[in-house]
């Protein structure tokens, strides 16, 4: 089973990528974009979901969306209509690393997938590239709420993926970027988030037995359910900030 549609699937009912509630994407969103009219551009967007919660109830709002993911986007273009954003919001299939635009945009967002750019710096330095003067980085990645064990290498993470939160921030700092304000993800986002995923996933597969990626789906649930639970839930950890460069 594709990789990409298992993750369309299993964010079905947590279409924000990453262990957020509603009530944090919405603080997070109102700091990022304090005049209203900002453009943006979302670097991994996958289904849309920050750039329609961006630009709903903001008219001065347009934003551009990349994603590699055609099942995302598609679902996104869905959100898109839905909302009643067409031509203020528009979704590109192409690599975030490599997507270029004639215009600089007020706030270049990289939440949950900075893989795409080999890590959190250097999904900065291309943000960056990409960034109006005065404008703001919204980014979420990982960092560790202690040092991993056993369990959670064992899973697939190696022990120098991340860092702690404090060295996280100074690396950021150090890179020449200000925090204007974060947030940490609690564990019951974690918790939502990951049995958002892996349920979501898991009754689909039950849902549509004569699809012949059910059995495939049901397994990937599984699995994920139980690299969360004894790999890595409280031991992963993820912030969000708003960052704008130092002066």
């Amino acid at each position: 089973m594709d990789r990409q549609k298992i993750s369309a699937i299993a964010h079905g009912d947590h279409p924000i990528a990453a262990p957020l509630h509603d009530t944090s994407v919405d603080r997070l969103l109102t700091r990022a974009l304090p005049r209203g009219d900002e453009r943006v551009l979302d670097l991994g967007c996958g289904e849309a979901a920050w750039l329609v919660r961006a630009a709903s109830g903001r008219p001065g709002v347009r934003g551009d969306g990349v994603d590699v993911s055609e099942a995302a986007l598609t679902r996104g273009w869905s959100w898109v209509e839905e909302a009643g954003l067409s031509g203020r919001v528009d979704l590109h299939l192409a690599d975030a690393a490599g997507f270029s635009a004639p215009e600089p945009y007020d706030l270049v967002m990289c939440v949950g997938a900075t893989h795409a750019f080999g890590g959190l710096l250097p999904t900065l330095e291309a943000a960056g590239q990409k960034l109006a003067e005065g404008g703001s980085v919204l980014i979420g990645d990982g960092f560790w709420e202690r040092e991993p064990g056993a369990a959670t290498l064992e899973v697939g993470f190696s022990a120098d993926e991340f860092a702690d939160l404090a060295t996280t921030v100074d690396r950021v700092t150090e890179a020449g970027w200000v925090p204007a304000y974060a947030h940490v993800s609690t564990l019951a986002e974690w918790d939502d988030y990951e049995w958002s995923w892996t349920g979501t996933l898991a009754r689909w597969a039950l849902d549509h037995p004569e699809d012949p990626d059910a059995k495939e789906a049901a397994a990937a649930a599984v699995q994920h359910r139980t690299e969360w639970l004894r790999g890595y839930r409280g031991t992963l950890g993820f912030v969000t900030m708003v960052l704008r460069r130092a002066e």
